[in-house]
């Protein structure tokens, strides 16, 4: 820990980029789902 290094930051930013991009298509999905289950006709 500790390391200050540029890399190391960039690292770091890309990491914390991705996982909030990950983050976002999970919501995204399981939103998706539950309108498509909830949308359904006939209930």
């Amino acid at each position: 820990m500790g390391d200050n290094s540029p890399k190391a930051k960039e690292k770091a930013k890309k990491q914390s980029t991705a996982e909030k991009n990950q983050r976002k298509a999970a919501a995204a999905t399981k939103a998706a789902a539950v309108s498509a289950v909830t949308s359904k006709p006939g209930k």
